[in-house]
């Protein structure tokens, strides 16, 4: 499988240097009538040097654990959810590298920003899902533009005109500029690494009080990263092999939190994250305590959906949240052939 060269953007998508094909597809895509979700998946899997058969168009290498979430006494007074009253839920959890190259190493600078995707299975066969990455942000705050960057990205080659197209798009977009220099060191574990949620939910208790919160995931232990020097000694899938071992001897814990939005925060808007002084209410103790014997049966056959949502949460209009369940569903159904 082809391996990317590291560039000086590591995105979702991972920029790259690309051969002519792939820049005439970009501009194809870049005028195509199709969806803007498919053009999205079609425009990674390109860049990713794929399709890959059998992985997803971003993400495609990962880990699936087991374990269960208990929820804290103060989640209630948030939502009415039912993975947030008084008993704990099962949970399967898949960590990942962006990039749709299945064989990405761990610590390129293109495998970042990593993922986490938490399902909460709950009574009667329902489930929950949560989505989040390990940068607190997102490039772009509609998924015409997130297009538009990718796009640029593939359109920059070695021989492009300074300044480059992605250059442009970055000095026109500061929000993408932000998230491309924010730093993102190679972690220690997938179980000591900090996750977000770029974007924002409508939280309703029993009451009826409403709340706009993001999901903060710290890890109990606190967040560790390797050196620079042992970053660049780092064996390809030292984080696929470096999970099972610590599970083998103790749970991995993280707390899930909620950064609760006051009045004029935007809540539509992927790009902008809030002050670091809002307040953040903890929603329960993650404990991861083993691996999923059939992980990778899981992670093709399922698709973790950020909007399969149960009474007590609710979207956003957040354009970049409405646009991935769709984009997901591409991925999938092209996954299962």
């Amino acid at each position: 499988m082809q391996l990317l060269k590291k560039s000086y953007l590591s995105l979702v998508i991972s920029a790259l240097f690309m051969s002519q094909a792939t820049l005439s597809f970009a501009a194809d895509e870049s005028t195509s009538s199709k969806p803007v979700t498919e053009q999205l998946v079609n425009t990674m899997e390109k860049l990713a040097g794929g399709p890959y058969a059998g992985y997803r168009s971003n993400h495609a290498k990962g880990i699936v654990v087991q374990g269960q979430f208990s929820p804290a006494k103060t989640a209630a007074s948030i939502s009415k959810a039912p993975h947030l009253q008084d008993n704990p839920s099962n949970v399967i959890v898949r960590f990942s590298n962006a990039t749709g190259v299945p064989n990405i190493p761990d610590a390129d600078g293109n495998a970042f920003p990593k993922g986490m995707a938490i399902r909460f299975q709950l009574p009667d066969d329902e489930f929950t899902d949560i989505v989040v990455i390990s940068v607190n942000g997102f490039p772009a705050a509609t998924p015409e533009d997130f297009l538009g960057l990718l796009n640029a990205v593939a359109a920059s080659g070695p021989d492009a005109t300074k300044p480059s197209p992605v250059e442009q798009f970055l000095n026109a977009h500061p929000a993408a500029a932000k998230f491309v220099n924010t730093p993102k060191p190679a972690p220690v574990s997938f179980a000591t690494q900090s996750f977000y949620g770029v974007n924002a939910f409508k939280f309703t208790n029993a009451s009826g009080k409403v709340n706009y919160g993001r999901y903060l995931i710290e890890p109990v232990t606190g967040q560790a990263f390797l050196t620079k020097e042992q970053t660049t000694t780092a064996k390809p899938d030292y984080l696929m092999h470096e999970l099972p071992q610590r599970l083998a001897k103790a749970p991995a814990q993280f707390r899930i939190a909620l950064q609760i939005a006051k009045e004029g925060d935007e809540v539509n808007d992927a790009t902008i994250s809030w002050p670091e002084d809002r307040q953040v209410i903890e929603l329960g103790t993650l404990s991861l305590t083993a691996m999923d014997p059939q992980g990778e049966k899981f992670a093709k056959t399922n698709m973790f959906n950020p909007l399969a949502l149960v009474d007590g949460i609710e979207p956003s209009q957040d354009p970049i949240l409405m646009a991935r369940p769709g984009a997901y569903a591409v991925s999938f159904g092209r996954r299962l052939k």
